[in-house]
This record gives C-alpha cells, structure tokens and sequence, in this order.
C-alpha cells in the first residue's frame, strides 16, 4: 500500500473517530441546557382561598412549614388577592410557633411595611416583640434583644392602650426592663470586685435610676453603699442605706448595709443635696 494511501486511510479514521465522540458528547447532554440551567416546571396555580385553606388546616395540625409554603404560593400567585393581606400575618405567627423567631421578626416587619395601617398591626408588633422577648435568656450577654422587645413593647402599649395586647405587653415589658438592670448588675459587681469603684457606681446608679422596678434595685442601693465606702464618700454611702431602709425597710440587702455602714461607727442618713434624695419612695 502507498504512503499516499495509508495517509488517506487516517485521516479519514481520524474525522470517524472525532465524529463517534462528537455524538457521545451530544447523546450525554441530552436533556441538559448547554446554554443555562435547566427550565422550571412551571408552578401550577391554585386558588388563594385553597392555599389559606390548607395553610390553616397545617397550622391546625401544628404542621407549620408546610403551611408556611403555602402561604408563601399564595403570596407569589395570588400578590393582589384580599388574602395575601391575612397570609402575611399568618405567616409571621407561623414562624413565631415554630420557634424561628428571626423569620418571625422579618416577617412582621414585611407585614408592616406594606400594611403600616392594616387591623392586625397592633397583633403582629406583639407577636414581633414576643419574638424578641423569647430570646432573652442570659444576661451575661449582649441585651440588644432586651431593648429591641423593650422598644417593640412600648409601641404597643402607646399607640394601642386598649388593644388586648397591652396588658400583657406591659408585664413582660418589666422581665425585659429587669435583664437589662440584671446586665448592669453583672458588669457593675465585676467592677467592683476589681477595685474600680468610680465605674462600679455609674452601673449601680443606672440600674437605680433608670430601672426602679426591676428586681436589682435593693442590690443595687446595697452595693452603692459598699463602693461609696470603699472610696471614703462616707454621706453618699449613709444616704443610699437611708433610701434602701425608707423604700425596703424589711429588706435583706437593707439589713446588711446596716451593719456594714455599723462596722464603720456610721449609720443611714439622708442628704438631701445627694442624687439619691429624690429616690425615696
């Protein structure tokens, strides 16, 4: 066979074989966009009294993500429907039962940005700031949460005073108010286990000026006391007993700062030019 011959015989193997692995290629990306991905089955549409339907019959049966889902198609098939106003609220307090409480919150502030006027509003800021109020455990940490139900809370209580929300708003508003003192508490306490009394005092004077109904205020007259003392201020130390023993005579904390301000021959006295004058009740 000539050389001319077994050249041909190549390159015509040679444009074979490219062309066997051409349709090899094609036959594997079969059923595959080559220019994208793959094409959604486009969503079937269901009514939107069908989808709240089933939402609420989920949410019956405790089954929340399947009726958040729902409630979602509602809002994507149905955006101008009169229900997508209540899939939106139901959404928020799905979110709030189920235990995702950040959802929760984005959730209601979706609803409020788009129905800044809507009946419900009074009901989705209090299941907003339940959100929040769940979340606040340990005081150690950062009380953003505490503030942010803080805040929540009193919008409740001052534009809606006679919604059914307010009272009970109002109570949990005390255990929000009670863990941010409990925070200056902590840092106050560590203060003054430290020997820095200065800084020690302006965290006991919060607690005791800003949160009088928090469960730290006797604590807190008590350990002013014992910072005054430790800086020499012997009047300020006598005059936060004196307040402890007016407002909680029968106290714990009242007993101990007695006998503490005893060791020093001293004992409680107002004066009244002190910040903490105006503290008895």
């Amino acid at each position: 066979m000539t050389v001319d011959a077994i050249g041909g015989l190549t390159s015509r193997a040679t444009r074979i074989l490219t062309i066997a692995l051409v349709a090899v290629v094609l036959a594997g990306c079969s059923g595959m966009n080559l220019f994208g991905p793959p094409k959604l089955k486009d969503e079937a549409i269901v009514p939107a009294a069908t989808l709240y339907q089933k939402a609420l019959d989920d949410m019956d049966r405790q089954y929340f993500q399947t009726a958040i889902k729902a409630l979602e198609q509602l809002d994507r098939q149905h955006p101008r429907d009169p229900l997508t106003e209540k899939s939106k609220l139901m959404q928020v307090f799905a979110y709030y039962r189920s235990g995702e409480l950040e959802e929760a919150v984005l959730a209601a502030d979706r609803y409020l940005a788009i129905y800044p006027n809507g009946k419900d509003v009074p009901y989705v800021l209090y299941l907003k700031g339940n959100s929040y109020y769940a979340q606040i455990k340990d005081i150690t940490r950062d009380q953003q949460l505490s503030r942010d139900a803080i805040e929540t809370y009193s919008l409740v209580i001052s534009n809606y005073p006679q919604s059914e929300y307010a009272e009970d708003a109002r109570e949990k508003l005390l255990v929000a108010y009670d863990q941010l003192a409990g925070k200056e508490m902590s840092v106050g306490r560590y203060y003054l286990g430290n020997g820095q009394y200065t800084a020690a005092i302006n965290r006991f004077r919060t607690v005791v000026e800003t949160w009088q109904t928090s469960t730290h205020i006797e604590e807190a007259l008590f350990r002013l006391t014992e910072a005054y003392l430790s800086l020499g201020l012997t009047n300020e130390a006598m005059t936060a007993t004196a307040v402890l023993g007016h407002n909680y005579p029968s106290s714990t904390w009242y007993k101990q700062a007695f006998e503490l301000l005893g060791k020093q021959g001293l004992a409680p006295q107002m004066n009244e030019g002190s910040w903490m004058a105006g503290l008895r009740n």
